[in-house]
C-alpha cells in the first residue's frame, strides 16, 4: 500500500464531499477522533456507521468546506500516516472560518482503522 497517494487520494475526495468514496477508504471497525469533545480525546465515533454520520454533519456545518495545502506524510513500516492541511469554510450562519489542522492516520490491510484529528484554536 501506498499510504501518501492513499492520503491525497483522501484528500480528494474529502474536497470533493463524496462521503461513499470517503468511506470506501474505511474499515468496517473505524474509530474517528474529532477535536472537539468532552472527553481529552475530543468525540471519538466507532464503526463505519457513526463515523460516517459525525463526517455527514461537517459537511452539514460547513457546506464549502475545503482541506487546501496538503501535505502528507507516511510511515508505511507502521502503518500510519499525517496529513496536514488549512481548512477553510462557511458556517450555515455566513461565518467565515480558516484554521491549520492535521490528521492522524492507522491503517490495517489498506483500509483507515483510525483518524485522530486535530486542529488549531482561533480566537
Amino acid at each position: 500500500m501506498d499510504i501518501r497517494a492513499t492520503l491525497t487520494e483522501l484528500c480528494e475526495a474529502f474536497n470533493a464531499h463524496d462521503l461513499d468514496r470517503i468511506m470506501a477508504f474505511f474499515a468496517d471497525d473505524c474509530v474517528l477522533e474529532m477535536p472537539r469533545g468532552a472527553e481529552p480525546w475530543g468525540t471519538r465515533c466507532e464503526g463505519k456507521r457513526s463515523v460516517r454520520d459525525a463526517l455527514a454533519t461537517r459537511f452539514e456545518g460547513l457546506p464549502d468546506v475545503h482541506y487546501g495545502s496538503g501535505q502528507h506524510f507516511a510511515d508505511e513500516a507502521a502503518n500510519t500516516g499525517m496529513s496536514k492541511w488549512t481548512l477553510t469554510g462557511t458556517t450555515r450562519e455566513g461565518v467565515k472560518k480558516e484554521v491549520r489542522g492535521c490528521d492522524f492516520y492507522t491503517f490495517r490491510d489498506g483500509k483507515v482503522i483510525r483518524k485522530d484529528s486535530y486542529w488549531k484554536i482561533v480566537e
